[in-house]
């Protein structure tokens, strides 16, 4: 018999700082139901997509000092859907595990790949030069996509790979690799019906 992942598959993460606070309530085994919002714009756009084509239900506020910069909230939000996507995944027992997607959006594309390792490690390639510095949406800098993914694996305990393939377009570029991050998640935290227990050789992720 298939060990199935223990149902609900669900968290609720609160963090309070002198900088942000941010609520982050998620179903994985949803259907990508979401109510999102950050108080940056297009960071909700962006985690809009993540839910939306994860089918992992969301339910994010979050407000900070943006009067300062976006920095802070947008992080802190990435470090608290991290450390949901960890808790709600439990013990990992009944996963794929592994997930992969490429994603097109007119002249971007993006792959992602998944590992739900236990250990966090991010690699972030390919936007071309300048992109860092780009104002999208007049809020969101360019750099905080790569500080996104990189703070969410970090706190979610998985290895994340993504590779911008082709892109000209700011806002292309930056929401081809969520919506190919989102694909990726959704193969790697689904169940497989296949799997005994932890799909790890050493029993534990």
């Amino acid at each position: 018999m298939s060990t199935q992942p223990a149902a609900p598959r669900r968290a609720v993460v609160e963090r309070r700082t002198s900088e942000s606070s941010v609520t982050v309530e998620i179903d994985l085994d949803g259907t990508g139901s979401n109510d999102i919002e950050t108080s940056v714009p297009f960071y909700d756009h962006m985690l809009t997509a993540l839910s939306k084509h994860s089918l992992i239900d969301m339910r994010i506020r979050a407000e900070g000092d943006t009067h300062v910069d976006v920095h802070h909230t947008v992080e802190d939000t990435a470090i608290v859907l991290g450390e949901a996507l960890r808790r709600a995944l439990g013990d990992k027992a009944g996963i794929r595990r592994f997930g992969e997607a490429t994603v097109p959006l007119d002249e971007a594309l993006a792959n992602a790949v998944v590992d739900i390792s236990g250990r966090p490690y991010a690699v972030h390639t390919g936007e071309p030069e300048g992109q860092q510095y780009h104002l999208i949406g007049g809020h969101f800098t360019g750099s905080m996509v790569q500080h996104v993914f990189e703070s969410l694996a970090h706190h979610a305990g998985i290895c994340l790979h993504i590779t911008l393939l082709a892109g000209r377009d700011p806002h292309h570029i930056a929401e081809a690799q969520f919506k190919a991050l989102a694909r990726a998640l959704r193969q790697a935290v689904e169940p497989d019906p296949r799997v005994q227990g932890v799909p790890s050789t050493k029993g534990a992720l």
